[in-house]
């Protein structure tokens, strides 16, 4: 079973997030929380695999808390919820190391299998979602793109490929069939792009190839 923890501030849609997850079978809600200060206890209490938190709460808000929870040891797997006019939040909670978010509207499907792929070590980068949140960041402070860029320049010509086939969401089979490599060379490569980096995650390495216009 996969547990997780729900922190909204709303009591409705811990509820709905709770059915909702149960109902998939393998996921068992290890607890709630109304808000960051109150997800920061139970994370250290309850030890969820994944951690299903809102980005706008009283007390503490879900940003905040993130900053606080990624640097917990064995953090869990963080992904924020969000609607479309909260966009620079949770562009800066995925650079926290957030491996993804969801809309509050996801279906329910959707959403049990977000949760899966996350508890099974992988980011979430929906093509259709991610990238309109990253193009809402486009107004790009020219010095940032251009320290992405500096970033990104230590890549060798394939790894360079491998990252930008990576910022469009596709997974590493896609990617070994679009660059005729094995699923397994690919994965190699996203290894080393990472470490090269200095990054934790695939959507750290998605948001510094929009940041460096490269997408």
């Amino acid at each position: 079973m996969i547990r997780v923890l729900v922190v909204d501030d709303e009591e409705l849609v811990r509820s709905g997030l709770r059915l909702i997850l149960e109902a998939a079978g393998d996921i068992a809600i290890a607890g709630e929380a109304r808000d960051g200060a109150e997800a920061l206890s139970a994370v250290r209490r309850l030890r969820p695999e994944v951690v299903l938190m809102d980005v706008r709460m009283p007390v503490m808000d879900g940003l905040t808390a993130a900053a606080h929870l990624l640097k917990e040891p064995e953090a869990p797997k963080l992904i924020m919820l969000t609607t479309f006019d909260l966009d620079e939040y949770v562009h800066e909670a995925l650079r926290l190391g957030a491996v993804g978010f969801l809309l509050k509207d996801t279906p329910p499907r959707e959403l049990a299998a977000a949760v899966r792929t996350v508890a099974g070590g992988h980011a979430m980068l929906s093509p259709s979602v991610t990238k309109r949140l990253l193009a809402s960041y486009a107004d790009r402070a020219p010095s940032r793109a251009e320290a992405a860029r500096k970033q990104l320049a230590a890549l060798t010509l394939r790894e360079e490929d491998v990252v930008r086939a990576l910022a469009r969401g596709l997974s590493n089979a896609e990617i070994g069939r679009e660059l005729r490599l094995t699923e397994a060379t690919v994965k190699a490569h996203v290894s080393r792009v990472l470490a090269k980096l200095g990054l934790a995650n695939r959507v750290q390495a998605a948001i510094l190839v929009h940041d460096a216009d490269l997408s």
